[in-house]
């Protein structure tokens, strides 16, 4: 029973796509619309310099000169309490960095 419950959890939220949330200069926001879960981190990346360049992400003030090149894009699975996928995306820390 549980197993079907999880199962459903992840197909609805494959259907659904997934959340962006966007860290960028101290500030933190999410894309207002889902994107694929399959999208590309090419795409991504192309969709959220937009979305902050044109100041369309809630939270994030518009700047013309975002570049998220060098950001870590961060995925993870729907679970029970947040039954969703996530992506995000964020600077790279001095930790942790290679």
């Amino acid at each position: 029973m549980e197993n079907q419950l999880n199962q459903d959890i992840a197909q609805t939220a494959l259907n659904a796509g997934a959340r962006v949330n966007i860290t960028w200069r101290s500030m933190n926001g999410d894309l207002p619309d889902p994107v694929r879960v399959d999208a590309s981190d090419v795409e991504l990346r192309a969709m959220i310099t937009e979305a902050v360049r044109t100041g369309s992400v809630p939270g994030i003030a518009a700047d013309p000169r975002a570049d998220f090149t060098d950001f870590v894009l961060d995925r993870f699975a729907p679970t029970v309490v947040r039954p969703y996928h996530l992506i995000a995306i964020r600077p790279k820390t001095p930790f942790g960095a290679s």
